[in-house]
């Protein structure tokens, strides 16, 4: 098809009156006959060989970047890879997307040659809607930045003072003291679980006046240090934050105040009396608030973007994770069921009743086996291994998607925020170089110029006409792809 060659769709009588014109994309030539471009009247090609008898030169020239009269032959700067796929559509009536070519850019091609996105096949409209989707998140990702480093300058001294404390605690990018407390947040979270684990050693336990072994009081000194931190994070954080119902509903914030929460409860009830502490039921009390000190690990899910992909990831996963139960409690139930019934006659059976062999069905399924509870007929033995069979493969199916979805979860933020990330930094070098020379990068994600259409108005409206023009000029030529 490519090259200099005769349309597939001329005639074999070799008629020449049947009009044909060369185009040549990039390099690569092609020959069209009037009757196959005339099949989309309103495409470019089409009113460029309607046009090519009755308009003079000048005239046609205005429908392609060059023309050669001698050789009749039409130049156009345009990618030859997409141009392939525009032709489809004259001779099969749709277009597909070929693997490699940005469907940004392509969707510029189809406008250039003045054909409707109606003619993409449905397989490529769902990927330029992911991609579209991808480009509404980098867009808030940049619109973030820029409210985090220019702020609103509209707003009054308390809402000024809210956000840059907002800021200060949440944003860890927006400023290097936020970097350091988000480093100090960490350590603090590190050291305190740390503690928590230690205090329970026998040999760095005293023992109190009646004999009963305690905390360390340098492992407490060093625990309320901790505690102190983590109430005072929590205390800015729910000052400064702009809606405090949502703040306080949140899952990771919910956690920060289960953390802090015992420590004060247990200070409350010690200050309430020896008295109060001898009750049975306070000092279980007491025991259950300390255990959940442990929720303060997931506070490190503030800090690391990978269990955040991980929890993101789980989300999206709960059809399999469904899946995963309902084969799992179909398998406990049956072959519990199966086990109880041909060990219950035997004289040492450890098989007592249906629910009491759930247990059995669970370790074996999930291939623990405690050894506890194990059968003892022949039956029951080929009962057992089936059971661990079925185990095995019920586990093993779901999984595959879960790790899909965590990869799929992981590479996604990281081209976002790359993209996010290369996206200011362009707009700062025009802006700084005020209609320099034009920069192409390819290979961290996708921009497109009503991607950029919020966050140039917010940087134009401080920064004057010239950023806005650079804004401009950046959505158009810079245009990046992650394939």
């Amino acid at each position: 098809m490519w090259g200099n060659h005769r349309s597939r769709y001329r005639s074999g009588s070799g008629s020449s009156e049947e009009t044909e014109i060369v185009v040549n994309i990039g390099g690569l030539k092609q020959v069209f006959c009037r009757d196959v471009l005339n099949r989309f009247p309103d495409s470019r090609l089409a009113e460029l060989v309607n046009s090519v008898s009755p308009l003079p030169k000048e005239d046609i020239s205005s429908l392609c970047d060059d023309y050669d009269p001698e050789k009749g032959e039409f130049y156009f700067d345009r990618d030859p890879d997409a141009f392939k796929c525009i032709t489809e559509l004259y001779y099969y009536g749709e277009i597909h997307v070929k693997r490699g070519i940005c469907p940004i850019c392509f969707m510029k091609e189809m406008d250039f040659w003045k054909i409707d996105s109606d003619f993409l096949d449905e397989c490529c409209k769902s990927n330029l809607k992911e991609v579209e989707d991808e480009l509404e998140e980098i867009a808030e990702k940049v619109r973030t930045i820029l409210v985090d480093r220019e702020g609103d300058p509209s707003v009054s001294g308390w809402q000024r003072f809210q956000t840059c404390v907002w800021r200060l605690m949440e944003k860890p990018e927006s400023s290097l003291p936020a970097h350091i407390i988000a480093i100090l947040s960490f350590v603090f979270i590190l050291v305190s679980s740390v503690v928590m684990c230690v205090s329970t050693l026998p040999d760095l336990q005293v023992e109190d006046e009646e004999g009963h072994l305690t905390e360390n009081p340098t492992l407490e000194c060093i625990e309320t240090v901790c505690i102190g931190w983590f109430t005072i994070e929590y205390v800015l954080r729910l000052i400064s934050s702009p809606n405090k119902v949502k703040f306080a509903l949140a899952f990771m914030n919910v956690v920060d105040f289960m953390a802090i929460m015992p420590f004060f409860v247990v200070l409350l009830l010690t200050s309430l009396g020896a008295g109060v502490m001898e009750l049975a039921n306070v000092q279980q009390a007491v025991q259950a608030l300390r255990i959940m000190r442990i929720a303060r690990i997931f506070k490190l899910a503030r800090h690391s973007s990978g269990l955040q992909t991980l929890t993101s990831a789980l989300k999206s996963s709960l059809k399999e994770l469904g899946l995963l139960l309902m084969y799992m409690g179909v398998g406990v139930f049956l072959f519990s069921a199966l086990g109880y019934t041909v060990e219950q006659n035997h004289p040492e059976t450890l098989f007592t009743s249906i629910p009491q062999s759930f247990w059995w069905a669970v370790i074996t399924m999930t291939t623990v086996g405690y050894g506890d509870v194990y059968p003892k007929t022949t039956l029951g033995r080929c009962n057992a291994a089936i059971s661990f069979l079925c185990g095995v493969i019920a586990i093993a199916l779901p999984i595959h998607p879960i790790i899909n979805n965590f990869v799929l979860f992981y590479n996604k933020q990281q081209v976002l925020e790359t993209a996010a990330k290369h996206e200011i930094e362009l707009m700062a070098l025009r802006s700084d170089q005020d209609g320099g020379a034009r920069k192409h990068v390819c290979g961290a994600g996708y921009t497109h110029m009503a991607f950029l259409k919020s966050p140039r108005k917010a940087v134009a409206a401080k920064q004057g006409p010239n950023v806005n023009a650079s804004l401009v000029k950046t959505a158009e030529n810079k245009h990046s792809v992650v394939l």
